[in-house]
């Protein structure tokens, strides 16, 4: 996960906490009737709609960059769009609070019908067999660990969202969601570490 995909959170994470002092940010660039109508909006509200935009215009800048945009991240979008509007719209905050979970149990179905699909290879082959070489169990044992984080981390979101408070969750999103990937990660690179083949070129040469 690159840094750039972090920043819708954060930003929606500090508009969550601080919307007075993000609504005078923007405030010299916004009419006075607006500026009355965000400092009469709900916070949650006013972060949704900030991850919205945000998460959009990061998709603009990687495209823009590298002309290409990973299908994850379409997905994302995808659903913040789906959950994120209604929950904008109805004023309520718990349709929102499904995003993290329907985004991670996408994955995991994503990475589950890998098997059967396409190349049936594991789907993070497909997404790091460029840059590592390992042998093909571990692929699948790499491709099922991401299938278990992946409904965890979604069943998590769930037990947060409806047995604590709205401002929980927001800290739950940040700090645990994301954390949880960042270990998770870090968990897999060593893992990678542990099973990388050198290719076969470099094996004779030594």
């Amino acid at each position: 996960m690159k840094l750039l995909e972090f920043i819708p959170v954060i930003l929606f994470f500090i508009v969550y906490k601080m919307p007075e002092k993000a609504i005078q940010f923007i405030s010299p660039i916004l009419s006075d009737d607006w500026v009355v109508t965000l400092q009469n909006t709900k916070a949650f509200v006013l972060a949704t709609s900030v991850i919205i935009v945000a998460t959009l215009v990061q998709i603009l800048i990687t495209w823009f960059a590298t002309r290409k945009v990973e299908k994850m991240t379409l997905v994302v979008l995808a659903v913040i769009l789906v959950l994120g509007v209604p929950s904008i719209i109805l004023n309520d905050p718990m349709v929102f609070m499904w995003k993290p979970t329907v985004a991670n149990w996408l994955f995991a179905a994503a990475f589950a019908l890998s098997y059967v699909i396409g190349q049936k290879k594991p789907l993070i082959q497909r997404m790091l067999g460029g840059q590592v070489i390992l042998p093909e169990p571990i692929w699948r044992r790499l491709n099922a660990a991401w299938i278990l984080f992946f409904i965890v981390s979604g069943s998590l979101n769930l037990l947060v969202a409806y047995n604590f408070s709205e401002a929980t969750w927001v800290d739950f999103k940040l700090y645990g969601i994301l954390g949880l990937t960042l270990l998770f990660g870090i968990l897999q690179g060593v893992y990678l570490a542990r099973h990388i083949q050198e290719p076969a070129e470099e094996q004779q040469k030594l």
